[in-house]
């Protein structure tokens, strides 16, 4: 083979050598320009970029009434990039002492702190996040003077929650970056966010600012806007009877109550105590000594929050009913048609699998038709009616009503439906305790949903909490609407049983939330708990709707654990639910509608009239005239005689019939009486009592005196108007 050959022959190989290097290394290139272009201009992007966060403003929660409970306000973030901070500072090191020290005193902080943040090793830091927009222009202003760069003061917002405590377990709370950690905060937390908007500027390879590049802002997307179903009035109410009814008697494991609107579902009210300040939801609570708090920094001090303050017992804690669920059994029987309200009864100990099942009241009621054995609560009434309606048909109704599932509330941490301990073969025993409320659990929030339903005519309602949700224009983005998980019982038998639970009320073991005017229809309740042995632990229950013949209210209340005696729910919590239940209708507007009982009860309240100065022929007609009794003091009793001081004093508020003192001469001091003791009398009893001892008294409730205002033995002045308080203690 010549030369010639042999060097075409090389030339070609490496021609196809070449040939396929360049196609390779063209191909190369096209594969990380075409295929793999975007991800790396990303990375390249990203390497030569940095961005600083601005977070959106988080949406504002209102109550129905647009009221602010969770508002987010403008704030400052001052953050540093260290590397090109030092960067500047490197020919100048000792001005980063003077720059450390003159934020720390802008910033309220150690000189240390803010120098550890300025010389740190990272990329970024945050030297101080959400000081007020005031602070922040300082820091500003600072900057500007001093010609001071990589150092930004950026628009943040904070959480804040005007009201403190109020609504607490129902708004919950957000964490250091405005994430919701509990409550509506929480649920609805991607609809409140938003959608962060950043400031983006051009890096080198040192992480050093490149001089005279643009900077982009992106803007941030604001949060939408929460309208609640809760009433900040009601809720303000609600809270305040729940805290009274703590202290009067002593809860160990405090209180729940819900306020419902029966024919939509809208929640007027849920709360919960203990409670806590979601302005700072992590501080020590009151229970706890101060030595012993570690707060946020201990998970075993979040873990307590979460088990006591942070808990909704409203929603969260499941429990026996007691008696409370009597309504429930009624309902069922009534519309079944295994009962009227007339069908006879006898209470007599009930026999059944080797049990013996008696009535709470000993020695038991006695003949009784179902309405009274409602009234009277008796249990045997109820063990019968339920064995006449067998096991299929009651269990039928308690699903029905909602007791064995979610009722589906937009708020986190309602039980799952395995957590309500039904029984699971049930016999006719299980059946017979179930139907007086023992030996299963439901949650409070199911209790009220089923008793929205016996008061709007049989819908069983599914719980609103949100009303709707707007943008920052207020256009609304989505509204709730009233929905009707299914019809558990007739409009008939919903009228008969609300008239049945009236007369719990107006003569049953309800009467201590008797209200005149209103007519509340509801049912006590007093449930055992798994410490009842051990710890005598009780939970004290009244469940309630009014006016009971055209129902605008619901109301449920949970005491737990009271310290005094009785503990029944007809002595602590009717007269809770009563009183709470006349303020929040009287908010309403709802007219008050006087039976002819309420009339017989009423004692007519009177405005003393000024009567000082007068002669005493004068005033005395001018007492008649308004219904009040007198007597005089002094020794000149004479038509012509002038009063000269007078008790009580004028435009106190009375019982028609109450004496005023009248002084004939000028005092220097009242004259005084001794308070007596009037506990556990009847109400005319008490009068009578204070009457002769020169006092007045003002009647609170019926029954027997449980509280009076003053300690037996205090000096008062004669005529004074005393408040003693009535309580019937044979309760259910």
């Amino acid at each position: 083979m010549s030369n010639a050959i042999k060097v075409k022959k090389r030339s070609l190989v490496l021609l196809i050598v070449y040939t396929v290097l360049i196609v390779a290394l063209i191909g190369r290139v096209g594969y990380f320009q075409i295929v793999k272009g975007e991800e790396y201009s990303i990375k390249a992007y990203e390497r030569q970029t940095r961005s600083r966060i601005i977070n959106p403003k988080r949406g504002t929660i209102y109550d129905r009434n647009g009221k602010g409970l969770a508002i987010s306000a403008s704030v400052e973030t001052i953050s540093v990039n260290p590397p090109d901070f030092m960067d500047k500072m490197k020919d100048t090191p000792e001005k980063i002492d003077q720059i450390a020290n003159d934020l720390a005193e802008i910033l309220d902080m150690t000189p240390e702190s803010v120098k550890a943040k300025l010389t740190s090793n990272s990329s970024w830091a945050f030297i101080k996040r959400k000081v007020d927009k005031e602070v922040g222009q300082k820091v500003r202003e600072y900057l500007v003077e001093n010609e001071i760069t990589s150092i930004y003061v950026d628009e943040d917002s904070k959480r804040y929650y005007p009201n403190g405590r109020l609504a607490s377990h129902v708004l919950g709370f957000t964490g250091d970056d405005e994430q919701g950690l509990n409550g509506i905060e929480k649920t609805f937390d991607e609809i409140l966010s938003g959608k962060p908007g950043m400031v983006m500027s051009e890096f080198d390879a040192g992480g050093r600012q490149v001089k005279y590049s643009p900077e982009t802002y992106v803007e941030p997307v604001d949060g939408y806007n929460l309208y609640l179903t809760i009433d900040e009035t009601i809720q303000y109410f609600t809270e305040k009877a729940l805290e009274q009814a703590v202290v009067d008697y002593k809860l160990k494991r405090g209180a729940a109550a819900i306020v419902m609107v029966p024919n939509t579902g809208e929640i007027l009210a849920m709360a919960s105590k203990p409670d806590y300040d979601p302005n700072d939801p992590f501080a020590k609570p009151d229970f706890v000594e101060k030595e012993d708090w570690k707060g946020k920094g201990s998970s075993e001090d979040v873990e307590l929050l979460f088990q006591t303050v942070f808990r909704n017992k409203a929603l969260m804690d499941t429990y026996e009913p007691g008696s409370t669920f009597k309504a429930i059994t009624a309902a069922a029987a009534l519309e079944e048609g295994v009962v009227t309200p007339d069908t006879e009864f006898v209470c007599t100990t009930v026999h059944l699998a080797g049990h013996n099942i008696n009535c709470w009241k000993a020695g038991g009621h006695g003949a009784e038709t179902f309405r009274v054995g409602v009234y009277n609560s008796c249990n045997p009434v109820f063990v019968k009616t339920a064995l006449a309606l067998g096991i299929d048909k009651f269990y039928q109704y308690v699903r029905a009503f909602g007791f064995m599932e979610k009722t589906g509330i937009t708020l986190n941490g309602e039980p799952a439906d395995n957590e309500y301990q039904w029984h699971k073969d049930p016999k006719e025993i299980d059946m017979a305790v179930s139907s007086f409320g023992q030996r299963f659990t439901i949650s409070p929030l199911q209790l009220i949903t089923a008793y929205c339903a016996i008061a709007n005519g049989g819908n069983l309602m599914k719980p609103i909490l949100v009303k709707q949700i707007s943008d920052s224009e207020g256009n609304i983005i989505e509204k709730a609407e009233p929905q009707v998980v299914r019809k558990v019982i007739s409009k008939q038998t919903s009228d008969t049983l609300r008239e049945i639970l009236a007369g719990v009320v107006s003569e049953g073991t309800g009467q201590n939330a008797y209200v005149s005017g209103y007519k509340i229809a509801g049912k006590t309740g007093t449930s055992e708990t798994v410490e009842t042995d051990t710890e005598g632990r009780y939970i004290a229950s009244f469940a309630c709707f009014a006016p009971a013949d055209d129902p605008k209210v619901a109301l449920v209340v949970i005491l737990d654990h009271p310290q005094v005696y009785p503990h029944t729910g007809g002595t602590i919590a009717a007269p809770v639910a009563g009183k709470l239940m006349e303020e929040i209708l009287d908010y309403l507007g709802v007219e008050r509608e006087y039976s002819e009982k309420d009339k017989q009860l009423m004692l007519k309240e009177m405005y003393v009239p000024e009567v000082r100065n007068m002669k005493l022929s004068d005033a005395i007609a001018k007492l008649k005239a308004y219904e009040l009794n007198y007597t005089i003091e002094g020794d000149n009793q004479s038509d012509d005689a002038i009063v000269y001081e007078q008790t009580p004093k004028p435009n106190s508020s009375v019982p028609s019939g109450s004496t005023v003192i009248l002084y004939t001469y000028k005092p220097d001091d009242e004259l005084k009486v001794t308070m007596p003791n009037v506990l556990n009398k009847e109400v005319d009893e008490a009068a009578e009592t204070l009457r002769k001892a020169g006092l007045n008294i003002k009647v609170e409730g019926i029954g027997r005196a449980m509280r009076q205002e003053f300690e037996p033995g205090t000096e008062l002045n004669k005529g004074q108007v005393v408040t003693v308080w009535f309580e019937l203690t044979e309760t259910d």
